[in-house]
This record gives C-alpha cells, sequence and structure tokens, in this order.
C-alpha cells in the first residue's frame, strides 16, 4: 500500500492507498512540532484505529509547503514503517513539464494538484485547478500537459484571521456562507465579506486567466477543504474533488516507479 502525505501550512493530510483504491484520509495539525517517534506512533494509531494495517504500507510519497519538521517526518516513516518516501519537489519526475522562468519556485502541492487535474480530468485539454487552501491558488496547464501559469491570493481562512486579528472589534466566527448578502449585523456581514467575496475573486481570476491564455474548452477544477462552500455557488467551477491532492501524488509515485 501507498501512504501519500500533504504538508500544508494548515494541515498534514495522510491518504493511504491501495493500488488505485483510495482507503481513508486523515488529518494532523501542522503547526504542532512533533518528533520522528510523535509521527510514526500518531501514524500507526490512526491507521490501526481505522482499520488499516500499518504494515502493508510499503511505499510512501510527500508533498510539502512547509520544509520545517521534514527531517522527523521522513525519519518517522523510516523508523515506524521501514520506508524511504519519495519527496515532491525540484528534480522529481513528475511527468509534468514546469514551463515558467523560475520552476524551482512552484510549490510542491500545486504540481501535484495540476498532474491529478490534468490525468484525472484534463481528457487531453487545458486545465485550471483551484485550490482552497490557506492561499487560494489558480494553476493552468495547457493541452500538452505542461504548467504555464499561477497566481497566488490569500484564502478563506487566511483571510477572517486578518479581520479578526486586525480590527479589534470584529469577532472570530464560523466560515460560512450567510442567508443573504445584504447582512444586518456583525456575524453575518464578515460572514458575507469572506464567502461571496472568495466567489467573486474566484470568478474573476478564472475568467481572466482563460480570457488572456486563448484557450478554449478549458476544464476548471477545484479542490481544498474550503472549496465545498465555494464550489455550490458558482458555475465557473466544473468538478469539485477535495481528493485531488491525494490523488495527483499517487499518479506521480506511479511514474516514479516506472522509472526505477
Amino acid at each position: 500500500m501507498l501512504l501519500c502525505i500533504d504538508v500544508g501550512n494548515t494541515n498534514i493530510t495522510l491518504g493511504v492507498f491501495d493500488g488505485k483504491k483510495l482507503l481513508g484520509t486523515f488529518r494532523l495539525t501542522t503547526k504542532i512540532e512533533r518528533t520522528s517517534d510523535e509521527y510514526g506512533i500518531a501514524f500507526r494509531e490512526i491507521f490501526e484505529c481505522n482499520g488499516i494495517d500499518s504494515d502493508s504500507i510499503r511505499h510512501a510519497i510527500i508533498a510539502s509547503v512547509v520544509p520545517k519538521g521534514m527531517y522527523s517526518l521522513t525519519s518517522g516513516l523510516y523508523k515506524y514503517f521501514n520506508v524511504k518516501p519519495v519527496v515532491v519537489g525540484p528534480g522529481t519526475k513528475t511527468g509534468m513539464r514546469i514551463a515558467t522562468p523560475f520552476p524551482e519556485q512552484i510549490g510542491a502541492d500545486r504540481i501535484v494538484d495540476c498532474v491529478g487535474g490534468y490525468e484525472i480530468y484534463g481528457e487531453g485539454g487545458p486545465v485550471l485547478v483551484v485550490d482552497f487552501g490557506t492561499a487560494t491558488t489558480y494553476d493552468l496547464v495547457d493541452d500538452k500537459g505542461a504548467y504555464i501559469s499561477g497566481v497566488t491570493a490569500p484564502g478563506i481562512r487566511l483571510s477572517a484571521n486578518a479581520l479578526w486579528n486586525g480590527a479589534a472589534k470584529l469577532p472570530e466566527i464560523e466560515i460560512k456562507k450567510p442567508d443573504t448578502i445584504l447582512a444586518g449585523e456583525t456575524v453575518s456581514s464578515m460572514q458575507a465579506g469572506l464567502v461571496f467575496g472568495q466567489i467573486g475573486q474566484t470568478e474573476y481570476i478564472v475568467k481572466n486567466m482563460i480570457k488572456e491564455s486563448g484557450f478554449e474548452n478549458v476544464k476548471v477544477v477545484a479542490t481544498g477543504g474550503l472549496g465545498k462552500i465555494i464550489f455550490p455557488e458558482t458555475d465557473i467551477l466544473e468538478i469539485y474533488d477535495q481528493e485531488l491532492t491525494l490523488q495527483g501524488m499517487r499518479i506521480v509515485f506511479e511514474r516514479q516507479k516506472k522509472r526505477r
């Protein structure tokens, strides 16, 4: 079995695959510092509690945007699973050409998102992947499967944190779509600004990326935990796949195996 580990700024997401079948996904908080033992024990306990045999995990792949803690994470995998993970980064043969001036600056999470989006949903045509995470990212892949452009914007939760940390009288709120944009009090007014603002941003950026690229029939695929709030509210997003990053990692790992 294959363990895929997506290390984001907010959460560490684990996905266990048996072949192409995703057996389960699990989340840990990124900001807690852990030793290699803590990583190894936490992973094994999570898997055992969910009926997954830890000893059946033979391979692992990591896509991380948080360099701190990588040594402990990789050491924990080796110590508790006897696995040396593939770490997605510069030099990794992902099968996707990065056609930008500074390819080493493109985050591993964005690359595997695009690999998943193009291979699963692209059907040989251009794909635009929108990932609603800590940042909201917009990444465009051409019809030949090359990454050509990306836009980075503050994510919904990051914007919310800026509101309640930067304005003394604004409270912490639940991020959800309010009943109406015509808010009558503080909480719903913040929710309206965050959610409807993200919808407007998404529609404007996607439309203009497609327009300026000159591509036709661009498949727009959304992912990321907060994407489930935005996806039902706009026709600009065609597909929502919460597991797209993990699926992209699985595809990248399979390509690594073929090259060995």
